[in-house]
């Protein structure tokens, strides 16, 4: 009996939803950063086995927003709650008393399909910390699950996958053996150079970007030719972006193709432009043009 399904990760902003689906695929296909809101869109990864799928859905950091992107952002995180079969919700063990929890959990509430409580980072507090927290969320809701996990070491997620197995119904394969994301390519590589203005920058900076792919082809030497601009609102953020004499625009485009040639096995030339497009995070047509537009299953 083959089963399958869906599952989405719902939680705060950096409660570690983006790790938890790199670690569950052995791969990286969600960026990662210790700044808030990392992740904009619904990202698709594919856990395949003999026995199983189970198609994950990472979402948005649950927030209060304050432009018309955080708006899209939010509304992508709760529309990810419609029509799977499990939902994960992802809380920070060093950080149980966030107010935000209440939210989620009025959220839930309405939320009819099996919900597994993952109280992550476990590996960043005391062994004797943890019973109390299980007990305490325990009560605040009646979860499938409770599932302690670290997912950056990995501590706990082939049980999580396990316990997730057992709830899934009999179904088909979605996706072919070796499917990882239904993401192309060109996004992929955009968000890599996205995390690497977000480890660089500070500030207004990484919130206020957003970078399209022009180009992506192989030339006649195998070398992949990926032609991307990075956006943003101001001109003193583009200078940022820049730096002295290129060197920021630089180390940003270095780092992204070194993770790409990694990632995709073939040697890479990026090429990096900065433009300014103000107030874009408020604009409906900038946000269309950009890839920030719901998108159904």
């Amino acid at each position: 009996m083959f089963k399958s399904g869906f599952a989405a990760i719902i939680g705060r902003p950096n409660v570690g939803k983006s790790t938890l689906l790199n670690r569950v695929l052995g791969r990286k296909i969600a960026i990662m950063s210790d700044k808030p809101q990392t992740t904009r869109n619904k990202i698709q990864g594919v856990y395949t086995t003999d026995t199983a799928q189970i198609v994950f859905l990472d979402t948005p950091g649950l927030h209060k927003p304050k432009s018309k992107l955080g708006d899209f952002m939010v509304r992508t995180a709760v529309g990810a709650l419609e029509g799977v079969d499990l939902v994960l919700w992802l809380v920070d063990a060093t950080d149980p008393d966030d107010p935000g929890e209440k939210y989620v959990l009025d959220l839930l509430r309405g939320v009819h399909t099996p919900i597994f409580l993952l109280i992550n980072k476990i590996d960043k507090i005391k062994k004797e910390e943890c019973l109390p927290l299980i007990d305490r969320y325990r009560r605040l809701h009646e979860f499938a699950e409770i599932v302690p996990i670290s997912a950056l070491e990995g501590t706990n997620v082939d049980r999580l996958l396990e316990l997730m197995t057992s709830y899934l119904p009999e179904g088909p394969l979605y996706y072919p053996p070796g499917h990882v994301t239904d993401h192309p390519e060109s996004f992929v590589c955009a968000e890599l150079i996205r995390e690497k203005v977000l480890h660089l920058t500070r500030e207004e900076v990484p919130h206020s970007i957003a970078v399209v792919v022009e180009e992506m082809k192989t030339g006649e030497n195998g070398v992949v030719v990926v032609r991307a601009t990075i956006y943003t609102e101001r001109e003193s953020q583009k200078g940022i972006l820049i730096g002295k004499g290129g060197a920021m625009l630089k180390e940003i485009g270095r780092l992204a193709r070194l993770e790409m040639e990694q990632l995709f096995g073939s040697k890479m030339f990026l090429d990096l432009w900065v433009k300014v497009k103000k107030d874009w995070r408020n604009s409906e047509a900038a946000l269309r043009s950009f890839g920030y537009r719901p998108e159904a299953r």
